[in-house]
């Protein structure tokens, strides 16, 4: 562990853009039995219900939701399509069912699978609703600085996948590395208006 380089509480309870942002070159790890397994963080999308008619909050606070209105730096994790699990970080302040959804990885430590798309990604790093409600700054799953890194031109586009929500479907809430190969989804920015 590292635990100097590990992203404190304070610093999920940031504006959720600004999170989804600085995120792009940390590096997720989680770690099970003593494996370390770790990628570098290439792409986000941000999520602001309950007003986000894309935000799983969007209809108000429910079992499943539940996490999301609770203290920011915890783990959302959810199941789509039956078969995928997709990873969130709770951001802004508690009662605020903001979150920002981790979509794509570049591997670094531990990861044979691939890991470009939510679903795969959590395969890939053994996340499942076992960490839904997980405290990020906990033995199993968090985020880290990287120790040295490069400046990341950082591309901005619509979120993925989320057409039903009409206007805030065109909201350019996804950021992505624009220099990675590992990016999951289309890589045309938004135009700026």
């Amino acid at each position: 562990m590292r635990p100097a380089r590990r992203l404190p509480a304070d610093f999920y309870r940031q504006d959720t853009l600004t999170v989804a942002r600085s995120l792009l070159g940390m590096h997720l790890v989680r770690e099970v039995d003593g494996v370390r397994r770790s990628g570098r963080i290439v792409e986000t999308e941000a999520y602001q219900g309950p007003e986000d008619r894309a935000a799983h909050s969007w209809r108000g606070r429910t079992p499943r939701t539940e996490v999301m209105f609770g203290p920011p730096g915890h783990a959302y994790v959810y199941l789509i399509y039956g078969i995928w699990h997709c990873l969130n970080l709770v951001t802004a302040a508690e009662g605020v069912p903001h979150a920002v959804l981790l979509r794509a990885l570049e591997p670094l430590e531990g990861l044979a699978l691939r890991t470009s798309g939510p679903g795969l990604l959590c395969r890939a790093l053994d996340i499942d609703r076992r960490l839904n409600g997980a405290d990020l700054t906990g033995p199993m799953l968090w985020i880290e600085r990287a120790p040295q890194s490069a400046p990341v031109r950082i591309g901005r586009s619509a979120r993925i996948g989320v057409e039903y929500a009409g206007d805030w479907a065109r909201r350019p809430w996804r950021f992505f590395d624009r220099d990675s190969p590992f990016v999951s989804g289309r890589r045309t920015p938004t135009p700026r208006r």
